[in-house]
């Protein structure tokens, strides 16, 4: 039997268990034999029956998780019950990864003020990977698959103040061998790794500031040492513009928006984000829950669609 992957609906007020639905129907029969379904089921009735998909729970895999009380599914209104279904029905799915019973996880997504209603301490699918996998935060990273590039994150859902105080080449180095790993699980061996600088023009020696100079000078250093191909450490502008020339398998980004614009511009709403650097792989959508269209019908399910085929093995990173 061919191994499985983990489908969880995010938050079921949001797109999460339309989008799902969807993407399953755009499944092969093949490929949906290997997906199994987590999330409240009443919510999974509710929705295949108003999209006309019945016909998908025939035979469908599916594992009870974050049941929540009938009175809070309202597609379109953060909850705080809704909140705890998202993370509950996720960890559900990565404990069942961690004990071998999946390959990997995909994870709908999630919305950060129910999560936070529901008084749980969350700062996206990353940390949530890393508690679950008993690590400690700063060791489980963001990769941004899109737009014919991968960005790894050194720091995340921070202020530049905060993010700029914890970079240090040891962090910068973690980031980076996640992302060797996370490629080799998608079959990219000995990739090539743009890292992006700290500070415009990665600092212009000390010009700048000495941050580059301190953390990711030394840090190219460190992993060119351990063998890996790895540029001296560029202003992102100009790795990413050489691109076409030049490419790179994946790039190193230090902060949140110099690896999100790009895969933004480049794949809007179709963007995969796969949380890397433990034994579990989770992939997830690029963009949000979407509460403004929930329930309507009309969400596309392309990012969903994508990452489910990418931790499959059925489409190119």
């Amino acid at each position: 039997m061919q191994s499985r992957v983990a489908l969880t609906m995010g938050d079921p007020n949001g797109i999460g268990p339309e989008i799902a639905l969807k993407a399953l129907a755009a499944l092969t029969p093949e490929e949906r034999n290997r997906v199994v379904v987590y999330g409240p089921l009443q919510v999974l009735q509710f929705t295949a029956h108003s999209l006309g998909l019945e016909y998908l729970l025939t035979g469908l895999a599916h594992t009870p998780a974050g049941e929540l009380p009938i009175s809070s599914f309202q597609p379109g209104k953060v909850n705080a019950h809704a909140g705890f279904s998202a993370v509950h029905s996720a960890s559900a799915a990565i404990q069942d990864c961690r004990d071998g019973l999946v390959i990997a996880v995909v994870a709908g997504p999630h919305h950060e003020t129910a999560i936070a209603q529901a008084g749980i301490t969350f700062s996206g699918y990353p940390s949530l990977v890393a508690s679950v996998c008993e690590l400690a935060a700063n060791e489980v990273f963001l990769m941004l698959v899109g737009g014919g590039l991968r960005i790894v994150h050194v720091t995340l859902h921070e202020s530049v103040e905060q993010a700029l105080s914890r970079l240090s080449s040891p962090l910068v180095i973690s980031a980076t061998l996640a992302g060797v790993r996370a490629c080799d699980r998608l079959g990219v061996i000995n990739p090539r790794i743009g890292l992006f600088g700290i500070n415009p023009h990665a600092s212009e020696g000390t010009l700048f500031g000495p941050h580059d100079k301190a953390c990711t000078v030394p840090a190219a250093q460190t992993l060119r040492d351990k063998g890996l191909n790895v540029s001296d450490p560029q202003g992102a502008d100009v790795l990413l513009a050489d691109h076409q020339i030049r490419p790179h398998d994946f790039y190193v980004a230090m902060f949140h928006d110099q690896g999100h614009i790009p895969i933004k511009l480049l794949a809007p709403q179709g963007a995969t984000a796969l949380s890397i650097g433990a034994d579990v792989l989770l992939a997830t959508t690029g963009h949000g829950s979407a509460m403004d269209i929930a329930g309507q019908g009309i969400a596309r399910p392309d990012a969903l669609l994508r990452s489910l085929r990418l931790v499959m093995g059925t489409h190119a990173a």
